[in-house]
């Protein structure tokens, strides 16, 4: 096969630089029995290669999306570990607030800086696409945990009667199940 490509280099350099190897030039007709094969034979690896060339070309067009849209993931991500470390932080803020300071002035202040504290760590969870789950609305098994189940005259049953822990999500993924208790 190597002689038929040397071969095949040197018809080409008799082609002077002004012509082109196109189809209006070549006379088929005039062609060998064997040059035509040739010629079939070299059409067919050229649109073999071409289709193989395409194909490659996808392939890693397709990868280089794919790699992206992993990269975004991850990176969207990439805070979950932390943001879970810091839920009982942000629970035992949420306790301190829960707590009556109505008679002692000291307390009061106390009171009023762990609010601002908590609320800027609220803002700092939007930011990072961290937020509360919802709990005003019906049971959802899928964000909500129920851990009790009590008889209620005002709410209907499956409806969240009491919080217990708020639950969060990160970007649409629950970072943790909100702990409620539902009506009968």
């Amino acid at each position: 096969m190597s002689e038929d490509i040397k071969q095949e280099e040197n018809n080409l350099e008799n082609v002077t630089e002004n012509e082109e190897l196109t189809s209006d030039n070549i006379d088929l007709n005039n062609l060998s029995q064997e040059e035509f094969s040739k010629v079939l034979e070299l059409e067919k690896e050229l649109s073999e290669l071409t289709n193989k060339y395409y194909r490659a070309n996808a392939d890693f067009e397709n990868m280089k999306k794919r790699f992206e849209k992993e990269k975004e993931g991850i990176a969207s991500y990439a805070n979950e570990k932390f943001a879970r470390d810091l839920l009982p932080v942000i629970d035992a803020m949420l306790m301190a607030v829960n707590f009556d300071a109505s008679e002692d002035e000291f307390a009061k202040k106390i009171k009023e800086g762990v609010l601002l504290t908590l609320d800027e760590f609220k803002k700092c969870f939007e930011k990072h696409g961290i937020k509360e789950i919802q709990t005003d609305i019906d049971f959802d098994p899928n964000v909500h945990n129920a851990v009790l189940r009590v008889d209620s005259e005002n709410h209907t049953s499956g409806q969240i009667v009491q919080v217990m822990q708020v639950g969060y999500t990160i970007n649409g993924r629950v970072l943790r199940p909100a702990m409620v208790s539902i009506a009968n």
